[in-house]
């Protein structure tokens, strides 16, 4: 289930940036007094009383500006408000209502989004000033004191943005199905083998690279499964995206691929592997997610009997950072290799959920230890006393040992091997957490 969407909007520099970094816990949003800063919108994950939502930072919005940054930046916020599920606005307590709050606030209205009303810098504790009264000339309902650099209220901020959430609808059969995310760069074929998949044309197919510009759900049930597949927005390279649409299609990019359990990374045959594909990659590697490698137009390809292997081969160095994926050759036009994908999409998945035993993990391990030593460093050697699996999709293990500094990544990645060696888990990327003993 996609999680709901929160976007903190409101006039230049009124502190949107520095409660959105208080809110998630780090600062990932520039902070400074000069207005303006924020120029794109920013996204990130934030929990509350055990409900999760992503938090959307955006530029300050100036409704009558001949400013073309500043026309960009409320395009920005526009484009986030509209996907909100709950918008916060916010405005200054030192400043007073001004027009510019009150035309943002007349734009909220309009949009017909739950609104909560935060009231920055409002820095000391006890009773309420009397300045925070005035906010209710906006006429959206209860005003909320803050402080976003000191946290002072934001406790009850989120205890408001939690009760507006959207509730929690995703049913059995939902949970039952697959999430398969197509993601790739412009141009690669994702539409088309959507609707090849579904056999109708669900999604616009162009030679236009960008056509897509938003992930579209499409569920399917057929011989092999119960599937939502999810066009995803080609990603580009940071400098060729230019379009605010543009931006906002890389946002619902990534949120797509942090929903989905498989991701089909999606590789054009006729261009070979570019650095744009060891990126898009790397993101559903990172995410944790079971992957397939899909070459795509291979009907396009001149062939002879080495071309297969030799396009194998390059996939495999430059994306060599995920060896454990399958690699599939294929055609969305002509439909050849399509009805494999379901085979190793569910396979792969399968993977992901794979559980292994404690016992069966350090029969696994000392026998590794026994075939390579752990390191030493200036006479202090590694000892790894257990490890025991905690989590799927990916299979994640959790490894105790004396000194967590002397876990050196090469012999995790020997590990990582042994393991794999043992139980296979293909198409699903491996997690190792440190611990010394005596760590909680």
């Amino acid at each position: 289930m996609a999680k709901p969407i929160v976007a903190v909007v409101g006039r230049p520099n009124v502190g949107k940036s520095t409660l959105f970094n208080k809110l998630i816990g780090k600062r990932l949003s520039i902070v400074e007094d000069t207005p303006g800063v924020t120029r794109d919108r920013v996204y990130a994950e934030c929990e509350w009383n055990g409900r999760s939502f992503v938090l959307v930072d955006t530029g300050g919005i100036e409704l009558s500006t001949d400013n073309q940054i500043m026309r960009d930046m409320r395009s920005q916020a526009e484009i986030a408000i509209d996907t909100a599920d709950v918008v916060v606005l916010m405005t200054d307590v030192e400043t007073g209502v001004t027009a510019a709050d009150q035309s943002v606030a007349d734009m909220l209205l309009k949009a017909k989004k739950k609104i909560i009303l935060a009231v920055n810098k409002v820095d000391s504790t006890g009773h309420t000033p009397p300045d925070v009264y005035e906010f209710y000339n906006l006429g959206l309902g209860d005003p909320y004191p803050i402080s976003s650099v000191h946290g002072l209220g934001t406790g009850d901020l989120l205890d408001e943005i939690v009760a507006n959430l959207p509730p929690e609808r995703e049913t059995e059969e939902e949970a039952d199905r697959i999430r398969v995310a197509v993601i790739g760069k412009p141009n690669a074929g994702k539409s088309s083998l959507v609707n090849r998949i579904l056999g109708q044309e669900r999604v616009i197919v162009s030679d236009v690279a960008g056509t897509t510009r938003d992930a579209v759900d499409s569920p399917l049930e057929n011989q092999y499964g119960n599937y939502v597949f999810i066009d995803t927005a080609g990603l580009r390279r940071r400098r060729a995206v230019e379009e605010n649409i543009e931006r906002y299609s890389v946002i619902r990019a990534n949120m797509a691929i942090d929903r989905a359990d498989v991701c089909l990374i999606l590789i054009d045959a006729t261009e070979g592997v570019t650095e744009q594909d060891t990126k898009v990659a790397g993101l559903a590697h990172e995410g944790g997610k079971a992957c397939v490698i899909v070459v795509n137009k291979w009907d396009l390809v001149e062939k002879d009997h080495r071309t297969m292997d030799e396009m194998r081969k390059e996939v495999e160095e430059k994306l060599s950072f995920m060896s454990y994926a399958p690699i599939l050759f294929i055609s969305a036009k002509t439909g050849q290799r399509v009805e494999r994908l379901f085979e190793l999409i569910n396979y792969v998945y399968g993977q992901s959920c794979t559980r292994i035993s404690t016992g069966r993990l350090n029969e696994v391990l000392s026998d590794a230890q026994l075939k390579v030593q752990p390191p030493t460093d200036k006479g202090r050697r590694l000892k790894i006393f257990y490890m025991t699996q905690v989590s799927i999709k990916p299979p994640t293990f959790v490894i105790f040992c004396n000194r967590a500094d002397l876990f050196h990544f090469s012999y995790q990645r020997y590990l990582e091997n042994q393991i794999r060696s043992v139980f296979g888990l293909e198409g699903t990327s491996i997690r190792f957490i440190i611990r010394e003993k005596g760590d909680r």
